[in-house]
């Protein structure tokens, strides 16, 4: 999901300097968005993997 937020960012830059405002912006949410996702989702399995094994 790092990569999709990278992709977007990466889109969301090159739109800028070819003076596409509106698509920039979009992409630039976009990837902002993915990027929250893909911390909240490491968190959770940074938290979720430390777990001891149940016996």
């Amino acid at each position: 999901m790092l990569s999709w937020s990278l992709m977007f960012l990466l889109f969301a830059l090159i739109a800028a300097v070819f003076g596409f405002a509106g698509i920039a912006g979009a992409a630039a949410s976009i990837a902002q968005v993915l990027f929250v996702l893909f911390l909240v989702m490491f968190v959770v399995s940074l938290v979720l993997g430390r777990r001891q094994p149940s016996v």
